[in-house]
């Protein structure tokens, strides 16, 4: 199996990595193309996330329609019903399976989501 990276991040890490069929997108954060993170609440920080995870994927080739499990780090469990209205939208037909947690997060933000796609090379 060959791994291929796709990216840049002022982090150590990847975007995203291709391993095989599978696309691994890293933990997506409400960074907006500025660099900076996106003031507001969680419906507009879930939407940079979900943007920020389409421009990984693009950069394997792939779309959110390739998305077959997601992993959501929700700051606050209160947001949940926003966040599901606004991911529901952005995850319209076949949806993911999902898994969504409450944790603290590293930095100052609402909202935090893993990718895994599955689009064969």
């Amino acid at each position: 199996m060959t791994k291929q990276c796709f990216g840049k991040a002022g982090v150590p890490l990847s975007p995203a990595v291709r391993a095989g069929d599978f696309i691994f997108v890293s933990g997506q954060t409400p960074v907006g193309a500025d660099g900076l993170l996106v003031k507001g609440a969680i419906a507009e920080q879930t939407e940079q996330v979900i943007s920020n995870i389409e421009a990984a994927l693009g950069l394997a080739g792939c779309t959110l329609a390739d998305v077959v499990k997601t992993t959501v780090w929700l700051d606050d469990a209160r947001d949940f019903t926003v966040f599901n209205r606004i991911y529901g939208q952005r995850f319209a037909h076949n949806p993911p399976a999902r898994t969504t947690v409450e944790s603290r997060l590293m930095a100052d933000i609402k909202v935090e989501i893993e990718a895994v796609a599955y689009k064969p090379a």
